[in-house]
Parts: C-alpha cells; sequence; structure tokens
C-alpha cells in the first residue's frame, strides 16, 4: 500500500492501557510523568482510566474496559487519526480471555505507525522524547489513494 504523511501536533493524544497485573505499574509510571502527561489529550480502556483519573487527578477519557470493547474502541480510534501514541503495558505472562482483541489492537497500531509503549522502559524513551512535545511527521498508509484505486 502506498502512503502519505500525516502531521501529528505537540498536543498528543495518548492512549494508556493495562492488563490486570500490571496497572499499578503504569500508574507509577503516570505518577512519575504527570507533568508530562499533563499536557496531553489521554484516553484509557474503562478500569485502567478510571484508576488512573482518579489516583492523578489527571483528566482521562475512559473507554469500555479492555474486555467489553475497550482494546477495540482504541483501535478504531487508531484508524481515525485519533490517537497518535499508545501506552500498553501488557503482561506477557498471563493469559487474558480478550487476548484476540490485544492482539488486533497491536497489529493496527503498526499498520497506521503508532509509536507503542510496552512496559516502562519503552514508556520512559517515548515520554522523554522530543517528539512528543513537538509537531512531528509520521508515514501511513494513503487509504484515500487504497480506496480510489479498488472503487
Amino acid at each position: 500500500m502506498k502512503s502519505t504523511t500525516r502531521t501529528v501536533s505537540p498536543c498528543k493524544q495518548v492512549a494508556l492501557v493495562a492488563h490486570d497485573h500490571c496497572k499499578s505499574d503504569l500508574l507509577r509510571w503516570v505518577k512519575e510523568h504527570r507533568d508530562a502527561l499533563a499536557h496531553h489529550q489521554l484516553f484509557a480502556t474503562g478500569t485502567t482510566g478510571n484508576i488512573l483519573s482518579r489516583e492523578t487527578g489527571l483528566s482521562i477519557t475512559s473507554l469500555m474496559s479492555g474486555p467489553m470493547g475497550g482494546d477495540q474502541q482504541l483501535g478504531a480510534m487508531i484508524c481515525e487519526k485519533k490517537i497518535d501514541v499508545l501506552v500498553f503495558f501488557w503482561d506477557p505472562l498471563s493469559a487474558v480471555p480478550h487476548d484476540p482483541d490485544v492482539k488486533a489492537l497491536l497489529r493496527i497500531a503498526a499498520v497506521w505507525n503508532i509509536p507503542v509503549a510496552i512496559n516502562r522502559a519503552s514508556a520512559n524513551y517515548l515520554i522523554t522524547s522530543p517528539m512528543m512535545t513537538h509537531e512531528t511527521n509520521i508515514e501511513v498508509p494513503d487509504y484515500d489513494k487504497y480506496l480510489s484505486e479498488r472503487l
């Protein structure tokens, strides 16, 4: 598929997700980077979003819980260019019943060239990158061109 460029503003739309065993790690990370995150628009799956908002005072738009469709909601938002960054602390040692949804979310993030942090180390790299506070251009699939060629 051909690609095009999408401009991402300095105020990023950041999705925050964590599996049950990783929620406390994500909460600790969000508290450590609260000031940096406050400059961005934050979204999260249901339980995670409510915990983070309550514990940090940050304004977070909470979607459905992951197993109830929240991962799918985030995937749709990525396709609609409404998410710029995904921070997903997932537990590689525990099986989750909605594993296909998790894989679909990670797949769609890769398709749309969205930066993804999957643990504290990668999240630290992402949040401290100069690209988080500057306008940046990313390559994304040229869906309009794709559609025009198919019709």
